[in-house]
This record gives structure tokens, sequence and C-alpha cells, in this order.
């Protein structure tokens, strides 16, 4: 199902965390939950990995991880707020240390000039309540766009995992 350079990845985040007893949850909306397909494809991954929230509506995203309905309403559920919101929501309902928010415009449809297909915004959020949004514009289909954000999903997991 995933490319050995994902699989190799996934266990390099799932070892990063085991290192520091570290549990993770993922809350996706445009990647559907292909970060934690990619995690538990991993033998033994339930020991890292508590649980994953897929939120692809808005509706989702306040019912599932608190975002608060100002918060899209001001400025969309693709933007930096919402998946900060969201990253702080999937570690405040779940006992995680870390969470991971991925929203964006997968494509082909759906863009604007402001917000074009490929734009992705990926959330990290630590237990502690700090929490940061990375902004990225990938190029292509929307299958390259979601494995992109899947790729820097995971990469910012290990970097987070392996930091102090």
């Amino acid at each position: 199902m995933f490319d050995p350079e994902t699989l190799a990845l996934a266990e390099q985040v799932l070892a990063a965390c085991r290192a520091r007893n570290w549990h993770l949850a993922t809350a996706e909306s445009c990647t559907g939950g292909l970060v934690a397909a990619a995690l538990t494809a991993i033998a033994d991954s339930s020991d890292v990995v508590e649980r994953s929230f897929v939120a692809y509506s808005n509706e989702a995203k306040m019912e599932l991880l608190g975002v608060a309905a100002d918060t899209i309403a001001a400025h969309g559920a693709v933007s930096a707020q919402t998946c900060a919101a969201m990253a702080r929501g999937a570690v405040a309902r779940a006992p995680v240390d870390l969470g991971v928010s991925i929203v964006g415009v997968a494509g082909p449809g759906g863009g604007t000039p402001q917000k074009p297909v490929g734009l992705v915004y990926l959330g990290l959020a630590r237990k502690d309540g700090t929490a940061r949004v990375e902004r990225r514009i990938f190029p292509g289909d929307r299958t390259e766009i979601r494995n992109a954000a899947l790729m820097l999903a995971l990469d910012l997991l290990l970097g987070e995992a392996r930091s102090s």
C-alpha cells in the first residue's frame, strides 16, 4: 500500500516516539487518514499510535476536535488557525503527547487565488500546549499533493519526537 520510503519514515517516527515513551494522535482532513494508515501499516504501532481523527467536514472539525465555529468562519477550514486548533484538539481529546493535523486544498477543484490547489497546512501540538503550523504549496495532482502532505507530516513528527 505504501512505498518503502514512506514505511521507513513511519518506522523512524514510531521508534523516536517509543524512545520518549510518547503516544500520538492524528487529525486529518485533506489526507483522509493517510498519516494514520502509514503509521499503522507498521506492526506493533499500537504502542505509539493512540487514535486518529478524520475530520473532513467543518462540522467534524468542530465536533471531534473542538475547533471553534468562529475560527472556521473567520479564517476558513484551510487556514493556519484551523490547523492549529485541530492539532490542539487532538491532544486535548486523546491521552497523547503529540498531535499532528493536516488541512488543505488537494484539488483538482476548490482552489482560489488566495488558497490555490496544493495549499496545505500542517500542525503539531504537544501535551504542554505548544503548537506550530507550517504552510506549503505542493505541486501535482490530488494524489501527489496528498502524498507530499503525508511525507511532510511524518517528517515533522520525526523532527518533533527527536527534539528536546
